[in-house]
C-alpha cells in the first residue's frame, strides 16, 4: 500500500509541476500582457491548470478510468474549485500583509494547495 501511494504521490507532484507551469504562464499572460485584474489572472491560470492536472491525474497518475468519468470530474472541479478559495484567500492574505513578489507568493500558496489536492482527490475523487 505505501508503494503504492508513493506512486501515486510522485506522479501527483508531477502532474502538479505540470499544472503548475500552465497556471503560472497562464497568470502571467493574463496579469502581465493582458493587463487583467491578478486575482482573475490566478483564477485563470488555476482553471486551466485544473483540466490538465484532471485529464492527466485520471489516465495516468491513478490510472482511474473503471468510475464515470463526469462524476470524477465534477468531484475534482469541487476539490479543485475549493482548493481555488484556498488559494485566492491565501494569496490576497499573504499579498495584503506580506510584502513581496506576488509569484514567490503565488509558489509558496501554490505548495500549500497541492496537499489539499493530492489528499482529498486520493480519498475521494480517483479512490
Amino acid at each position: 500500500m505505501k508503494t503504492m501511494v508513493d506512486a501515486h504521490l510522485l506522479k501527483f507532484g508531477i502532474v502538479g509541476i505540470g499544472g503548475m507551469v500552465i497556471d503560472f504562464g497562464v497568470t502571467w499572460l493574463c496579469k502581465e500582457k493582458i493587463k487583467l485584474n491578478k486575482y482573475l489572472s490566478n483564477s485563470l491560470g488555476f482553471c486551466c491548470a485544473v483540466i490538465n492536472n484532471f485529464l492527466l491525474n485520471r489516465y495516468w497518475t491513478f490510472e482511474s478510468t473503471g468510475h464515470p468519468f463526469a462524476s470524477q470530474l465534477a468531484i475534482f472541479i469541487l476539490v479543485s474549485l475549493t482548493g481555488l478559495l484556498i488559494n485566492n484567500g491565501m494569496l490576497y492574505f499573504l499579498s495584503k500583509y506580506i510584502k513581496t513578489n506576488f509569484y514567490l507568493i503565488k509558489l509558496i500558496v501554490t505548495g500549500l494547495v497541492f496537499s489539499w489536492n493530492y489528499f482529498i482527490n486520493f480519498l475521494f475523487t480517483f479512490n
